[in-house]
């Protein structure tokens, strides 16, 4: 299995991220695999798979040039509008390198809908200015060749190292109070759910829609409640409750029509496992 995999080169645009970086350790054993990172980053400077790139002022041209990518993995953070820039000059270059583009989307794209879970086919609609821009990027990428593009729609992303699970220990220190959203039914996924995915999805030249989210469903605040007491921390937790609306609101993304097997698959349990670890 591993000589089939030898063969493409993968960047990964915003390999200095915490998932970004998660993806790259990932595929890097089994890929010639290249990643971006940010300038206030220097961590990377010594690695000679990754490159500098600023959003703001750089060229995606130029590192596309030298790294020769067969697969793009699209992990960028930063500006919405130069975001929407570079995506639109890696299309350019997808489609005429008849290549393959990864873009890691997110729930957002549907959180105008907040009656119901989402599915792959379901339309896209949002209310905020993140979903606003992802759909954008999402229309943007989907009228490349089908075969050429895997839209990945993550929603919260936990795991020990991940911001998420960070800013609650950081908040516990300090006796700050955490944000809990009682009306807020969504589903979870970890990092390293996410990457073996990505690993299956390029392994198996999957493309199309995936919604790479937990099968079953969690409120919000009862799920942060049972990821801190997993966690054990000396400090008793403050809880804000803030409630959007009278009535429970979903931000879920669930797969009915892109669904993997059953291995790569999980439930919110599965992420407080690891957490125990």
């Amino acid at each position: 299995m591993r000589k089939m995999e030898g063969k493409h080169r993968i960047l990964i645009l915003g390999a200095s991220g915490f998932l970004g970086n998660a993806i790259y350790k990932e595929l890097c054993p089994y890929f010639k695999t290249y990643g971006t990172y940010m300038v206030s980053n220097k961590s990377f400077e010594k690695n000679n798979h990754f490159f500098q790139y600023n959003i703001e002022e750089d060229d995606i041209f130029e590192i596309l040039d030298i790294v020769k990518p067969t697969i793009i993995i699209s992990a960028l953070r930063g500006d919405f509008s130069k975001q929407v820039l570079a995506h639109q000059h890696l299309t350019e270059y997808v489609f005429a390198k008849k290549i393959k583009i990864l873009f890691i989307s997110s729930a957002n794209v549907f959180d105008g809908y907040i009656k119901y879970p989402s599915y792959e086919q379901d339309k896209t609609y949002s209310n905020s200015v993140y979903g606003h821009f992802k759909i954008k990027i999402e229309n943007m990428l989907l009228r490349l060749p089908k075969q050429q593009v895997a839209v990945l729609r993550l929603p919260m992303v936990f795991g020990a190292q991940s911001p998420r699970v960070q800013e609650l220990i950081q908040f516990i220190n300090d006796k700050e109070p955490i944000e809990v959203f009682p009306n807020l039914i969504m589903n979870v996924t970890t990092d390293s759910k996410v990457t073996q995915q990505i690993h299956y999805i390029i392994n198996r030249n999957k493309y199309g829609i995936f919604h790479l989210g937990s099968d079953d469903l969690v409120h919000h605040d009862d799920f942060i409640k049972e990821i801190i007491s997993t966690l054990e921390l000396k400090n008793q937790p403050i809880y804000k409750r803030v409630y959007t609306t009278n009535d429970d609101r979903y931000l879920a993304v669930l797969s009915k029509f892109n669904k993997l097997p059953k291995h790569l698959q999980l439930l919110s349990q599965d992420i407080l496992t690891e957490l125990k670890i």
